[in-house]
């Protein structure tokens, strides 16, 4: 599989990586069997980056994440996780948690973009993966933390990245404004963008896509399925569309784009994973899968070519903003191999 380099890093990643929220539980049970499963296909089909964070499952992300990759040699990928939600015990547990997880709530998320707090969250989640080290570590979703997070957490991960304890440092979370802000204005070397350049929705091309162009800094996509209505060759109503049920006329939208996909040899989802390649700042495409199956499906998306001239065509019927760039999501950009 192609890598890309985080400009101005030694790190490299494959263009596609597996995202583990879902092994963590999310929204449903993820049985083990099948997390492992996940996780060895991911590997087998040549996929070398992996995220993963505290926040998912309380820990459980990490823990199945570790235990796989363990036992690879630790030069021959990429791992990633997230500060800024410490995992604390939890005084009066209800059974479940909150957030989204199927998982017991005997730890609770309590919000810290510190220093001490960075570190803290470093050495639990090595101390959960059972790894020596991690390669990336973003900022997680500080929507309503920016002053912390920009004056302490993020020079304490640039402390820790110029000392060589960790390769590149950024951060993630779903607007696109802020993570500008971090390109322009912070150390950040990447940052995790969720769901803002997509088929259905572009809007990071008035924000954070020039920030990262005009510094020279690299841009990682996830939610690029937004939730699920790109994920599938035929959209249908009551799909989900960033968390919520899709508005009917984004639905109608996205079986537009399905139809034009069709005419030119492709399906919805292959040319949803192609098109944040469009942009020569996104290096990667990172994918949540939850079985062995997923991770199949998804490998085989991304290695079939999308014809070049499907962008102009959805650009020309208005189904793309005019200013998606023309690149080639197949040329070779800033590929290694």
């Amino acid at each position: 599989m192609r890598i890309r380099k985080i400009t101005n890093t030694l790190v490299e990643l494959t263009e596609l990586g597996f995202g583990a929220a879902v092994i963590g539980n999310l929204y449903r049970v993820t049985p083990a069997h099948d997390a492992r499963a996940a996780v060895e296909t991911a590997w087998d089909a040549g996929i070398r980056y992996f995220d993963t964070a505290p926040h998912y499952g309380l820990g459980l992300s990490e823990r199945r994440l570790g235990a796989v990759l363990r036992d690879r040699p630790r030069d021959a990928y990429v791992i990633s996780s997230k500060v800024g939600r410490l995992l604390v015990p939890h005084d009066q547990p209800r059974g479940v948690d909150s957030e989204g997880f199927a998982v017991r709530d005997d730890l609770r998320r309590e919000w810290d973009f510190s220093r001490d707090g960075v570190l803290r969250s470093i050495e639990a989640t090595l101390e959960r993966t059972g790894l020596d080290r991690l390669d990336v570590v973003y900022l997680h979703d500080p929507d309503d933390h920016w002053k912390q997070a920009a004056e302490e957490a993020m020079p304490a991960l640039a402390d820790l990245r110029d000392q060589g304890v960790i390769g590149a440092v950024g951060a993630g979370m779903n607007q696109s404004a802020m993570l500008a802000r971090f390109l322009r204005e912070t150390a950040a070397d990447v940052v995790m963008l969720a769901g803002r350049y997509s088929l259905l929705d572009q809007s990071s091309l008035d924000d954070v896509l020039p920030a990262a162009e005009e510094h020279g800094k690299s841009v990682v996509a996830v939610g690029v399925f937004n939730s699920g209505l790109l994920s599938h060759d035929r959209p249908a109503e009551g799909m989900k569309y960033d968390y919520r049920a899709a508005p009917v006329d984004l639905v109608a939208r996205a079986r537009a784009i399905a139809d034009v996909c069709e005419e030119h040899g492709t399906t919805l989802p292959a040319a949803a994973i192609a098109f944040p390649f469009t942009h020569p700042r996104i290096i990667n495409v990172t994918l949540g899968m939850r079985d062995g199956d997923q991770v199949t499906r998804n490998a085989a998306l991304h290695s079939r070519p999308v014809p070049g001239g499907l962008w102009a065509d959805l650009r020309a019927r208005g189904l793309i903003r005019a200013d998606v760039p023309e690149t080639d999501p197949h040329g070779e950009g800033e590929r290694c191999h």
